[in-house]
């Protein structure tokens, strides 16, 4: 195993962060660690780095107990922090130097590492280009390019993509593929569903400190959520009331918004045409379905 922890706990004052955490993340997987805001994501990502010491419990990375041997592990672990931490006083090329030589990197080897980070990012063109010269996309290709200057077997993305349009996020995702490729493993974090249904292999969902499910996205969102899903902008009157009693509905609502879910979509459909003019998508389900029904529609701040 890559990573695996057993019980693993984080405790401040009363409050219980990470509450037995048993996590297995295997050679070559892109594993998503999902969860609301406040969910113990961060806590759990620091310790697995050694950067907070757990309360109770064991941690192995890549063979080495953390956080006794946090140093060792992290000569072959690549983090992508969730804010990009450029230095801007230095070039695009200048970044990669530094930051190859707290490992050690010199010479041919160094050289020829810069030229497949940059050809890895799509850079190249950039190389002498001041950070504040590039975009916000080009900066976020960089990070991740950063943090492959030491060949890293594991990397851990803490939300790659947040706030990247969508060429720059596809592109993303393509080169963390090629990542998976070559056999390196990745701890994913994410609030983007799309992108863990993508990328992630297995996804363990948390709330609260603990794990509430695990398992490939398609094994979850079958597991959780009927097929069929119809969102209706607003019901009003009886609406509700009539669609919650037609048989096999599930109902929920946010907001303004109600999902209705049913493994046969006829009588919803059927139940939809009699009422007319009622604003309705229908769609099959999805990941953030099961996010959102177990961890629940309520705003976490």
């Amino acid at each position: 195993m890559i990573i695996q922890t057993s019980k693993l706990q984080k405790q401040y004052g009363e409050s219980l962060v990470v509450a037995g955490l048993d996590l297995s993340v295997k050679q070559g997987q892109c594993f998503g660690l999902l969860g609301p805001n406040g969910a113990g994501k961060t806590t759990t990502i620091r310790m697995l780095l050694g950067m907070t010491e757990p309360t109770d419990g064991s941690i192995q990375v890549l063979g080495h107990d953390v956080p006794t041997e946090a140093y060792l592990a992290r000569q072959r672990i690549g983090v992508v922090p969730q804010l990009d931490n450029l230095d801007p006083d230095f070039t695009v090329e200048e970044n990669l130097r530094v930051y190859a030589s707290f490992f050690g990197i010199t010479g041919g080897a160094l050289e020829k590492r810069i030229d497949w980070l940059l050809d890895f990012a799509e850079l190249q063109h950039k190389r002498s280009a001041k950070i504040g010269a590039l975009s916000g996309g080009m900066q976020r290709r960089l990070t991740i390019a950063r943090a492959l200057v030491n060949d890293p077997e594991l990397v851990v993305l803490d939300e790659p993509t947040t706030g990247l349009d969508p060429q720059v996020r596809h592109l993303i995702w393509s080169r963390l593929r090629e990542l998976q490729r070559e056999g390196k493993t990745l701890l994913l974090t994410t609030h983007y569903m799309e992108e863990a249904e993508r990328l992630c292999d297995e996804l363990a969902i948390m709330d609260n400190g603990k794990i509430v499910t695990q398992g490939s996205p398609k094994a979850l969102t079958k597991e959780h959520i009927e097929p069929h899903v119809f969102e209706f902008a607003e019901l009003v009157g009886e609406q509700s009331i009539q669609l919650s009693r037609l048989q096999g509905v599930r109902l929920e609502q946010s907001g303004t918004t109600w999902y209705a879910y049913t493994h046969e979509p006829e009588p919803i459909q059927h139940w939809v045409n009699e009422q007319g003019g009622v604003a309705m998508l229908q769609r099959q389900h999805n990941l953030e379905d099961v996010f959102l029904r177990l961890t629940r529609r309520d705003l976490r701040d």
